[in-house]
Formats: structure tokens, C-alpha cells, sequence
């Protein structure tokens, strides 16, 4: 990983979803980036935080109340649950599947950011990003289908703007981004990426952690890709 120059030496890390393709990505690059002093790594496979379940999150968050954190990073999020995937066409919408993709993909990390972001250092440079998608994307929406996971991606960036406005009235050097992966070569992707050209979990990570280290005050709120670029609401 090449070193980051805006987070400071000894900086500290937290890692929801640690256990995932890109968390595991983003995992291994944090332990292996030498100014990274401590990282703390969490999941619901490996550690039972269930980001659905508001006791889960803040039973989790109380442990860690005695820590400053400069870099958070919430890689969850899911495509298929329960067995179901994206919707093709609106007469296969499933009111049950939508609320499942709510559930995990927007009340999720609105439940994070609630218990971790005060957790970010209040008085030095801190970044703070949650993994959105492109398909949530309105305006950059030319295709229609997956009406459910789209929503779900569409709430979370709304719910990541306005916790960024929040969160400068009590960090003002915080940084607060919904950021796109691209498309990755993990479980998720597998059965949709026809025709698209995919990205190894670690070259992902990679890009998205070296863009993340650039972005500016006057960008938290945004929504970017992994490459720097701005994304269309």
C-alpha cells in the first residue's frame, strides 16, 4: 500500500465489515500500512456486530469510548439477501425484499454512523467513508431495474449527506464521504457482472484508500468513486 500523506504517523483506524471482500481487502492494507498504529477490525461473522440491530452497534461502539479514531471506514452491504436478488422489472417488486435492502444497506450504516462517528478525533484531520454504489445514483439511473437495492443506496447517500452536516457542527476537521468500490471480484458481483470488467478486492481497496486520503473538507457530504471522481446524485 503506498503510504497515505494526509493521515498523520500513529494514526489510528476502524474497520466495520472487516470480514467481506473489500473489508478483508481493506483489512490487509490497513495492518500492513506502517503508520497505521493501532486498527480496529469488526464483523458480525467474527466479532457478532450486526449493524441491523441497534443493541449489536451500540454495545460494540461503548467498547471503543476510550479511543480517537482518524480513519473509518464501513465496507458492508449486500446485493442479495435471503436468497433474493435485484429485481429485473417492477412487477417482481418485493415490499419484503425492499425493506430487507433498507434494513441492511441504509438503516445499517445510519446506525454506524449514530454510534461510531463520535468516535472520530475531534481536533485533527479525520475521515470517515461508507460504501455506496453507483446504481444509487438518480440522475446516472438510465437502465431502471433493481428498483430495491437502488433505493436502498439512494436513502444511504441521502442519510451520509445529511449526517455530514451534523457532524462538522462537532468536527469540524471531519470528513464524512460515500464512496463507489467499482466493480469488484467478490460474491456479491459474481452473478452480475457480465460483461463488466472487474477489479481484484485488493486493487479496490487500494484505489479507494489512496482516494480517500485526498479528499478535502469541502467534499465531505459527496459522493465519489474509487478513482477521486464526483457522482451525480
Amino acid at each position: 500500500m503506498q503510504e497515505m500523506s494526509s493521515l498523520p504517523d500513529g494514526y489510528n483506524a476502524l474497520l466495520i465489515g472487516a470480514s467481506g471482500g473489500i473489508g478483508s481487502a481493506m483489512r490487509k492494507l490497513l495492518e500492513e500500512d506502517r503508520r497505521c498504529r493501532e486498527l480496529v477490525a469488526l464483523s458480525r461473522k467474527h466479532d457478532g456486530l450486526d449493524i441491523t440491530e441497534e443493541n449489536s452497534v451500540a454495545m460494540h461502539s461503548e467498547k471503543l469510548l476510550n479511543k480517537n479514531f482518524h480513519l473509518l471506514i464501513c465496507a458492508t452491504g449486500a446485493l442479495t439477501i435471503d436468497g433474493i436478488g435485484p429485481e429485473k422489472a417492477l412487477k417482481q417488486f418485493d415490499p419484503n425484499a425492499m425493506a430487507a435492502q433498507f434494513r441492511l444497506n441504509a438503516i445499517g450504516p445510519a446506525l454506524v454512523m449514530k454510534h461510531f462517528l463520535p468516535l472520530l478525533d475531534r481536533k485533527t484531520h479525520a475521515i470517515s467513508a461508507f460504501l455506496s454504489a453507483r446504481v444509487g445514483s438518480i440522475g446516472d439511473n438510465r437502465l431502471g431495474g433493481w428498483i430495491s437495492y437502488r433505493s436502498s443506496k439512494a436513502a444511504l447517500n441521502q442519510i451520509i449527506r445529511t449526517a455530514s452536516i451534523e457532524l462538522r457542527r462537532t468536527h469540524p476537521k471531519a470528513i464524512l464521504v460515500g464512496i463507489h468500490p467499482g466493480t469488484v471480484e467478490t460474491d456479491l458481483s459474481e452473478p452480475f457482472s457480465r460483461g463488466h470488467d472487474r477489479m481484484p478486492p485488493l486493487g479496490a481497496a487500494s484505489r479507494m484508500l489512496k482516494t480517500l486520503d485526498l479528499v478535502t473538507s469541502d467534499q465531505s457530504g459527496s459522493f465519489i468513486a474509487y478513482d477521486g471522481s464526483s457522482i451525480e446524485w
